[in-house]
């Protein structure tokens, strides 16, 4: 770092609005010691004030938009050009690679700007012949600047109690199948993570895209993130999705599709970065510049999580792993987003009935960070009748353990999982219970077709 960055200079004070303006859990972690007069120059003070009012009203970050609408209010032309010369900077610096470092060191440069603050007011105490007194009062309250001021949760407080019931404190985006939202309490909400296991071709993107087109009917805005698939193809799933037209039939109702699209409330955002290339840095990296071009997400799909690229060089690939999807986890915290993504399993679960947790691969840390973890086992009878299990292997909100009957069409992408004991769950058993008969029948009738030849 510059000398002049790491003297809490205008480089710094630069970036750290930056950090106030692009980093939600920053601001309201300084919110309460977020001084204006900690900044050198008028229209940096200006800028703060504003960054502070509008995160107290609000409780999200100030864009560049809203400062472009607030200038109009400044009747000051020498100021008013300053503000516009100091939020160019700002702009300038989005990208920059020191906002870790100026985060780190906030509090430092609160600290710091009122100690000498402090020392500037005791020289004019002194001046004007006051007690020491007074001055050691102002030295020591300057002191105490940057102290972690929210010691946790204080159960018995009025507040903190109305917390815990104002809706479980959760703004939850709901999946499409009741199912699931009966388990998630309504859906995953910002800083959670959940996770689809299942084995490779069983229908794992599709499951990915069904969340998001789901989302999106429910006026949610999506960012897909796809890994394998190129945008256009990961497109073309969700137009089946939101059609119910089989993917290789789409080309003749184009007309269908834009009908379709037309009555979305959501936007979706879909992103491709090749296998191994991209890293959950640079999925942040990307969400950023979103929100810095305005562009507002309130959920975000990784199609998937294991084939990111893990930047903490572990030799082990289980390590590897875990440390992809706590990164994962953290990026929804540090969005305030809810993530979906989804998890290979092993080969051997293609063979399973229901899918545990001891058939996630490679690392098992990867249960242990998610939220909500279900699995989902299609044998290749289910395939051949669009069924499937669904089983949760992990869920913070509520029971696991539970397996479900669905139905999978990895052709147009329809997938409803029904609740065991009703009519329709049943109906949906059943007809799995009977694609498993017919399946052994036919093997059974095979062999001995085999041994007729043999003798």
């Amino acid at each position: 770092m510059t000398d002049k960055l790491s003297q809490f200079g205008h480089s710094f004070q630069i970036k750290s609005i930056v950090c106030l303006m692009t980093k939600p859990q920053f601001i309201e972690q300084t919110i309460d010691i977020l001084n204006e007069e900690s900044y050198d120059s008028d229209g940096l003070k200006w800028i703060v004030k504003h960054c502070k009012e509008y995160f107290t009203e609000y409780k999200k970050p100030i864009t560049l938009d809203v400062f472009k609408v607030k200038l109009n209010d400044v009747d000051n032309d020498i100021l008013k050009t300053t503000i516009l010369e100091n939020l160019k900077e700002v702009h300038r610096n989005f990208e920059s690679t020191e906002l870790d470092f100026v985060q780190d060191q906030t509090i430092n440069f609160f600290k710091n700007q009122c100690i000498k603050n402090a020392i500037i007011k005791s020289v004019d105490i002194l001046e004007a012949k006051g007690d020491f007194e007074q001055i050691k009062n102002i030295i020591d309250e300057a002191m105490k600047a940057g102290t972690e001021r929210n010691i946790g949760h204080e159960y018995q407080e009025e507040q903190a109690i109305e917390e815990r019931y104002s809706e479980m404190a959760r703004d939850v985006v709901p999946t499409p199948w009741n199912v699931i939202n009966d388990l998630t309490q309504g859906g995953l909400a910002g800083g959670e993570l959940g996770v689809i296991v299942a084995p490779a071709g069983i229908g794992k993107t599709w499951i990915l895209c069904a969340l998001g087109a789901g989302s999106m009917k429910k006026g949610k805005n999506i960012v897909h993130y796809t890994l394998e698939l190129n945008e256009s193809y990961v497109g073309l799933r969700y137009d089946s999705v939101l059609t119910g037209i089989a993917n290789q039939n789409l080309k003749y109702h184009i007309d269908d599709v834009k009908k379709s699209i037309d009555k979305l409330d959501g936007e979706l955002v879909v992103k491709y970065f090749p296998t191994k290339t991209a890293s959950v840095h640079t999925l942040s990296a990307h969400l950023q510049k979103l929100r810095t071009l305005g562009k507002d997400f309130d959920m975000v799909v990784v199609d998937y999580g294991d084939i990111l690229r893990d930047t903490s060089n572990s030799r082990e690939v289980r390590h590897a792993l875990g440390n992809i999807y706590e990164d994962l986890r953290g990026m929804a915290g540090e969005f305030d987003v809810p993530i979906w993504t989804a998890s290979q399993a092993n080969r051997s679960a293609l063979d399973e009935d229901v899918i545990e947790a001891t058939k996630v691969a490679e690392s098992y840390q990867k249960v242990m960070t998610a939220d909500f973890v279900v699995s989902l086992s299609r044998k290749v009878e289910d395939k051949i009748g669009n069924t499937g299990r669904f089983h949760v292997i992990k869920n913070r909100f509520g029971p696991d353990g539970l397996t479900y009957p669905a139905k999978v069409n990895t052709n147009t992408g329809f997938v409803e999982i029904y609740e065991s004991n009703t009519v329709d769950g049943k109906e949906q058993q059943k007809k799995i219970d009977n694609r498993d008969n017919l399946t052994r029948k036919l093997l059974s009738s095979k062999y001995e077709d085999m041994m007729e030849d043999f003798n």
